[in-house]
């Protein structure tokens, strides 16, 4: 017994022993001469070859070593409550540690960029634009540019001095200031796009044979068809901004379609929003589920788990390069549709009180140099590239689409630019919505989900009847005027409390609704 309680001990001296005799030498955060704090959604792939190029750059120029310390709290809308949080906390110990007291009127308006000149809290908000206070972070690096120009506007983003000091980069023939509608960078510096992306479907080729679906996709529609019934997957809006942004697209191309060539009017303008609703609703009742992480939608499709997914063109991308085998066509593919989507940036900019103002300002310099450039979409091995990771995402300036880069390129055939002119943004249609609808989908399709997907099964199983139907893509209570003039000024005034409350009102709304339409459907009605 004796004996073989040695032996016990023995292997278990092995198998917790081994891990440190093989531990590296070298830790992997270990020190350096220069250290720069990033906080960003990126994913590995990005963090890992904008390090080491960097690093190399740095080491090049100053004789001195660099690590990047980079800084995860999720998606751009929790960076987002995070950058919140941290220098609400921040400016409050500037402000009270000069013996000022800390008011209602000073929380409210230190951050606020749209407060009259002469309201209450002005004298906070002209001294938290002059402070320095920071939160130990030098960047916000990633995400769309929705969340940028909101920090900008709070004032936690400050101008980096990079248009100035490289004015020749920001013209039409490098990055222009807009594509289509959409901002490029801060005409102040705030912020600057240094990648581009698009909104799409990526799909299961595999899975599409399966399912008996012969005809590829090729719309966002494609995501209603009842053959995909709980086989879409979608991510989550109220947590990633680049999603929310991807639903805004749906509705922006149907009102695009209602409008045509004749002027906007605000009914034709209602019309194309209760036709992307109706749209959103019906791909959602399709969805097995809304993931709280964009890449995992993609992830997810290319394992089968889901054969159709709404995605960011980039984790779609990404996806496919990561399952495909040798020189067959990867099982995962994906496509931006025609007229679908615009093509925004992905942006950088400095943080208030940045610890390390002057390396941040010469990583964003190299992000947004031709060297790194190339980091985004040359082909792993390509002289310039990426060493390890094929990021499949597209550079934000033009000149790495000329000819000579072609074949370096991961995605010699993209070219968003060109892309960029089917489809323009209009900011006044949609923009101000933008927070209204993540809210909007959170009440009619995620908190109800459950209820929504058992009435959309019931209307597939009776043929779609007409009021059943009709009962199910009633939008009424979240059309285009109630968000305008109804949810959107609540949640702009709300109390984190009246926002839930509101939140419950419409989900009990949405439940009520999607019962009564199961029962419509089984009585064939």
């Amino acid at each position: 017994m004796t004996g073989r309680l040695l032996v016990i001990l023995a292997v278990l001296a092995v198998v917790v022993g081994v891990p440190f005799a093989l531990k590296p030498k070298r830790s992997l955060l270990a020190s350096a001469d220069d250290t720069l704090v990033i906080i960003s959604p990126h994913n590995e792939a990005i963090r890992y070859e904008f390090s080491r190029a960097f690093a190399a750059y740095h080491f090049a120029r100053t004789g001195r070593t660099v690590r990047i310390d980079w800084r995860s709290v999720g998606g751009t809308s929790e960076i987002a409550r995070y950058l919140q949080g941290e220098y609400y906390n921040a400016f409050k110990r500037e402000w009270t540690a000069a013996g000022r007291p800390w008011t209602s009127e000073a929380a409210a308006g230190y951050a606020n960029g749209s407060l009259k000149p002469d309201a209450p809290g002005q004298a906070e908000r002209q001294a938290f634009l002059a402070s320095n206070a920071g939160i130990g972070i030098d960047l916000f690096f990633g995400g769309g540019a929705f969340d940028f120009i909101a920090q900008a506007k709070a004032g936690t983003l400050v101008d980096c001095g990079i248009l100035t000091a490289h004015r020749d980069w920001f013209t039409d023939a490098s990055i222009p200031i807009s594509v289509s509608g959409e901002p490029y960078y801060d005409p102040a510096g705030r912020w600057i796009g240094t990648c581009l992306s698009a909104f799409g479907i990526c799909y299961n080729s595999d899975s599409l044979r399966r399912l008996g679906v012969s005809e590829l996709p090729a719309s966002w529609n494609d995501l209603t068809d009842p053959k995909f019934a709980r086989q879409v997957a979608l991510a989550d809006p109220t947590k990633s901004g680049s999603i929310a942004k991807a639903f805004e697209m749906v509705i922006q191309q149907q009102m695009q379609q209602v409008v045509g060539a004749a002027p906007a009017t605000d009914a034709a303008l209602a019309a194309g929003w209760t036709r992307g609703l109706q749209l959103l609703l019906k791909a959602s009742a399709n969805s097995r589920y809304f993931a709280d992480a964009a890449p995992k939608v993609p992830l997810d499709v290319s394992l089968g788990d889901a054969a159709i997914g709404m995605c960011i063109d980039f984790y779609g991308r990404f996806q496919s390069e990561s399952v495909k085998i040798g020189d067959r066509p990867s099982r995962l593919q994906y496509f931006t549709p025609l007229g679908g989507s615009s093509v925004g940036v992905d942006p950088i900019g400095m943080l208030r009180g940045a610890p390390h103002a002057a390396l941040a300002r010469e990583f964003i310099a190299f992000v947004l140099s031709i060297d790194g450039q190339k980091l985004w979409n040359f082909q792993v091995g390509a002289p310039g590239g990426p060493v390890r990771y094929a990021l499949r995402r597209l550079p934000v300036r033009k000149e790495l689409y000329a000819p000579e880069f072609t074949a370096l390129r991961s995605d010699p055939g993209a070219r968003p630019y060109e892309e960029a002119a089917s489809f323009s943004y209009h900011e006044a249609w949609t923009g101000p919505l933008f927070s209204a609808l993540r809210f909007i989908i959170r009440v009619s399709c995620i908190d109800s989900h459950d209820e929504q997907a058992a009435a959309w099964q019931a209307l597939i199983a009776a043929g779609f009847p007409p009021a059943a139907t009709a009962a199910f893509n009633d939008v009424s209570a979240i059309d285009y005027a109630a968000a305008k003039e109804g949810i959107r000024p609540a949640l702009k005034g709300s109390t984190p409390l009246e926002e839930v409350q509101l939140a419950r009102r419409l989900g009990d709304h949405f439940r009520t609704q999607y019962h009564h339409a199961e029962q419509l459907a089984k009585e064939g009605k």
